[in-house]
């Protein structure tokens, strides 16, 4: 049924048809950045990147919106750069609209590490460790900052299985957020949508839809499903939901979902969705297609010359086979997680496109039942029965940080927001060891008469480095040097996760990782071994430390704590080591690595071979160079290949100055060694 019906708001919302036999729509809006068509799916840019794929193909596909995370984007690159480069849009080349989500599903998801008040909510900073209070208020200038198209109330969203009073006490305080947030809106040119909350209870939903509604918004969401509900009970709540909203404004189910949720979705009333799935399964190598999931992991596509979706004419689909696709899984590439990237997106695109043209043409019921059964059994190689999702033990999750079991026995600490795993190939302790107690000698320094041995552990995580010299300490006859080891972490999550699966982490199976964790210090019973924590950012603790020995650099990648890779930081801890002999060890090899280090004023040198890496590196300052004399320092050969490389600018650093200060660097002065690959 053709309905022309026109709102002329900020968005300019036209509602074009409405299905005679359901309740699905097609409808436009109009934004800065063009006109967008529903019903639509947003691809998730969460921190102004979608996962495994460039932007630009994306854009290619036809995509309208983007949706980036407000909260993760005020913690990282901050509101400030945004104002300084304009907004997001040309931050992250993106010429078509953005929409950011509050931080509300953020603030659900750090429930335990957060105070909660009328206010705001109250948490620290996984960049920092820096305390932030996140309001209504900071919220709406943070995506203000940002310039989206379409912002978001910040709302209380819990878990859609509360309790009725749990539930009905977030639901009232994400209205009162919301008058706030369109109070902090005031004649921002930028739309803004209201959330309703309400858990599973339908005279929950319809209270808060009142409540909601009755505020000027210009456009309504959906909140708090797909966050522990079953598929039937999510349908359930849309199903009541979707006709409470104003028929003249945009209707969005935030964070769903599959094809099929989406299917179910359009079929009651709702225009907008979003969601990570198809780019984090492509990740694991699955991929959606017209004839349902397909697990490009199983066995069964080893040999398979067929394409991935016959119907699809992607460019993954129309140059390689499943057995391709396959081969790259098994081996490790990470080109299969763009490959499977632009495929899922694809059919995402395609499936929303020929979704809406149904509607448009009064055939939605004939696609609604063409499609229904296809895409929820799979092909014949995939099971009808979907395979239950196995929940993660509570134990094994804290904060940001779950553990990862290893066939033989031991554990590692994920960080679950970027992916990142501490010592995800190699044994910990085995690393710990050879990395950074047996190349730096400290179990012969410390067996050796002299003044007080300083180390700087950078980067605590579970504690294994440091626990690991303990233990080894723990092993010899006598300590003849004071052993002062000092600790830097911001989050001792991973630490306190750790303990709470000692058959995992043998080395938390000792009083000091306890007295560490509770009391910031600890000392040995017996011999001159002195254990220290600062927790906070690093660049303002490491003043009230003692200048160290021997550094242990073993923060997260620069692609995850890209401030403790910073030029700046380098050179701080070189000023910190001046009247010390001072060597600096860490799993980096990387040519921009080295080259920070270099520019800083450090000599840099190989290290040793560690799981797959063929090296590390071993900086030292001027006093250490003269002591030790190493033979590995980079050479002329490292150099020609650093002018070659694309990575050759220090980490996050553009001046180019810094370039001829590591070309004029005194190591390489008559330099002819071959070191660093």
């Amino acid at each position: 049924m053709n309905t022309g019906f026109s709102n002329n708001a900020r968005l300019g919302f036209t509602l074009e048809a409405t299905d005679a036999w359901s309740k699905a729509r097609a409808a436009t809006f109009s934004t800065s950045h063009g006109r967008v068509a529903t019903p639509i799916f947003m691809p998730v840019a969460t921190r102004a990147a979608l996962r495994g794929i460039d932007t630009a193909l994306v854009e290619d596909m036809g995509y309208q919106v983007l949706l980036s995370n407000t909260f993760h984007l005020l913690l990282r690159p901050g509101p400030d750069l945004f104002r300084q480069v304009g907004g997001i849009h040309s931050f992250m080349r993106w010429p078509r609209a953005i929409l950011t989500d509050s931080g509300g599903f953020q603030i659900f998801s750090l429930s335990k590490q957060l105070t909660l008040s009328e206010e705001g909510a109250r948490f620290r900073s996984y960049v920092d460790g820096v305390q932030i209070l996140l309001t209504p208020e900071v919220s709406i200038a943070t995506q203000q900052a940002i310039g989206s198209d379409i912002m978001m109330v910040l709302d209380h969203c819990i878990d859609a299985t509360s309790d009725e009073a749990t539930s009905r006490k977030a639901l009232e305080l994400t209205t009162r957020w919301a008058k706030r947030s369109l109070a902090a809106r005031g004649s921002s040119a930028q739309a803004l949508f209201g959330i309703v909350q309400g858990a599973c209870f339908p005279h929950l939903r319809r209270e808060s839809a009142q409540q909601i509604c009755d505020i000027p918004f210009d456009g309504y969401a959906i909140g708090g499903l797909a966050v522990g509900e079953t598929r039937a009970e999510r349908e359930d709540m849309v199903e009541h939901t979707a006709p409470l909203l104003p028929t003249d404004k945009p209707r969005y189910l935030m964070g769903v979902g599959t094809p099929i949720d989406l299917l179910e979705a359009v079929k009651r009333g709702v225009d907008m969705f979003d969601c990570i799935i198809p780019t984090a399964f492509a990740q694991q190598g699955v991929c959606f297609t017209s004839m349902g999931k397909v697990d490009l992991r199983r066995g069964i596509f080893k040999s398979s010359e067929r394409k991935l979706d016959e119907a699809c004419q992607c460019s993954t689909c129309e140059r390689f086979s499943r057995a391709y696709l396959h081969h790259l899984i098994r081996s490790g590439e990470f080109l299969v997680h763009q490959l499977c990237a632009v495929h899922n997106l694809s059919f995402y695109k395609s499936f929303m496109a020929n979704m809406r043209q149904s509607i448009l043409a009064g055939a939605f019921r004939e696609f609604y039942f063409a499609h229904k059964d296809r895409i929820v059994v799979g092909e014949e190689e995939f099971p009808a029965a979907r395979p239950k999702i196995r929940k993660r033990a509570a134990s094994n999750l804290l904060g940001d940080y779950e553990i990862v079991s290893h066939p033989s026995g031991y554990g590692s600490i994920k960080q679950i927001s970027s992916g990142e795993v501490m010592h995800s190939v190699v044994n910990p302790g085995e690393e710990a060891r050879a990395l950074y107690i047996a190349q730096s000698q400290l179990l012969e320094s410390a067996q050796a008469p002299g003044e007080e041995l300083v180390i700087w552990d950078v980067g605590l995580g579970a504690a294994t480095n440091a626990m690991t010299l303990i233990l080894e300490l723990e092993r010899v006859a006598e300590v003849k040097r004071k052993i002062v080891l000092v600790s830097f972490e911001r989050d001792t999550d991973p630490l306190s996760l750790a303990l709470k699966q000692p058959a995992l982490f043998e080395h938390v199976r000792h009083a000091a990782p306890h007295a560490i964790l509770n009391h910031g210090a600890w000392q040995h019973p017996t011999k001159p071994i002195f254990w220290t924590l600062l927790k906070g950012d690093f660049r303002g603790t490491m003043s009230q430390a003692l200048a160290p020995e021997v550094v242990w650099y073993d923060p997260f990648s620069y692609k995850v704590d890209s401030e403790l890779w910073a030029i700046e930081v380098f050179k701080q801890v070189l000023r910190a080591s001046d009247r010390k002999t001072t060597r600096m060890f860490t799993y980096s090899a990387s040519t921009a690595a080295r080259a920070t280090m270099l520019a800083a004023g450090w000599y840099v040198g190989a290290g040793i071979a560690t799981g797959p890496k063929q090296e590390t590196t071993i900086a030292y300052n001027e006093n250490a160079r003269e002591q030790w004399q190493p033979a590995s320092l980079l050479g002329a050969k490292w150099l020609e290949r650093w002018e070659r490389s694309d990575a050759k600018q220090p980490f996050g650093n553009a001046d180019v100055s810094l370039l001829e200060a590591i070309r004029t660097h005194p190591q390489f002065a008559g330099a002819e060694g071959d070191f660093g690959f």
